[in-house]
C-alpha cells in the first residue's frame, strides 16, 4: 500500500546525505593527519634517543 497525499522528499534526502558524506570524510581525513603527525613526532623522539645513547 502506497502513501496517500503529498510525494516523499527525496531532495532533502540527497542533500543530507551529501552533507553527512562531507563530514565523515573531514573527521577521517583529521584522524589520518592526527596519526602522521604523531608517527613523525614519535620518529624524531626516537632518533633523539639513539643521539645521546650514542654519546
Amino acid at each position: 500500500m502506497s502513501k496517500k497525499g503529498k510525494e516523499k522528499n527525496t531532495a532533502n534526502k540527497a542533500k543530507h546525505t551529501k552533507l553527512l558524506n562531507r563530514k565523515k570524510n573531514k573527521l577521517k581525513k583529521e584522524k589520518e593527519t592526527r596519526k602522521e603527525r604523531l608517527k613523525a613526532i614519535f620518529a624524531q623522539h626516537r632518533e633523539n634517543d639513539n643521539k645521546e645513547n650514542m654519546n
